[in-house]
């Protein structure tokens, strides 16, 4: 999800936004660990939306 789209999310979708990449990441790990996991690009993904979603949330706790 790119940044400007991330801007317009409500605080609620943002939250559950979040929850559902961490939960991604999560499963992404162990199915690489399972050695399941066939598109491994997916997890630096992941990981960087969890990155941005983090940043938009410092960022409104401090307006």
């Amino acid at each position: 999800m790119k940044a400007a789209k991330i801007r317009e999310l409500t605080n609620e979708e943002l939250a559950r936004q979040l929850d559902e990449c961490r939960r991604e990441g999560f499963n992404l790990r162990m199915q690489q660990q399972t050695g399941q996991l066939e598109n491994t690009g997916r997890i630096r993904e992941v990981r960087r939306e969890v990155a941005r979603l983090e940043t938009e949330k410092t960022a409104r706790a401090r307006r």
